[in-house]
């Protein structure tokens, strides 16, 4: 994975009354290092749709958990210089698999609801949104300059995962 990306599995415990699972401490450490999460935001999205591509510039870290249906959730590193330029990495979760999912901001990052049901995501961050001036670089979701490390050619967020 590219060097700040992780997962994080999460426990559920589970009883007749169905389960409870803490979604993040702060003194989960080796997940959280140093940030401090500030806000938690929480998003809906239908089957198929894709939010992409975006990076953060000033520092902000997303932490997705995907609580209901799946997410295939992907970074990309094109920074010059930087020993991962060119890789891509996808993760796919869900909420039969709860993960913690930490992507940080200087990265591409992106993510599409995958299979037949919307998927239902907290997403906590390091850095307050400011609307005013928000900490985000935008490209389009089918940029052709973004590679699949595995062949080699433009990125395709529709393609099935077994080809």
């Amino acid at each position: 994975m590219l060097p700040g990306v992780k997962t994080y599995d999460l426990k559920k415990n589970v009883d007749e009354r169905g389960f409870f699972a803490e979604i993040l401490r702060s003194d989960w450490a080796e997940l959280l290092g140093e940030d401090k999460i500030v806000q938690a935001n929480l998003s809906f999205t239908f089957p198929g749709m894709i939010r992409a591509w975006h990076r953060h510039n000033r520092g902000q870290v997303d932490y997705f958990i995907v609580l209901k249906g799946s997410m295939k959730i992907c970074a990309y590193d094109d920074k010059q210089g930087s020993p991962t330029k060119g890789q891509l990495d996808e993760i796919v979760t869900g909420g039969d698999r709860l993960q913690v999912v930490r992507i940080p901001g200087h990265y591409w990052h992106g993510t599409k609801t995958v299979g037949h049901a919307p998927s239902l995501t907290v997403y906590c961050v390091n850095r307050m949104y400011d609307a005013k001036n928000p900490d985000e670089e935008r490209r389009p979701w089918n940029d052709p300059a973004i590679l699949d490390t595995k062949t080699g050619t433009p990125f395709d967020w529709n393609k099935p995962p077994h080809k």
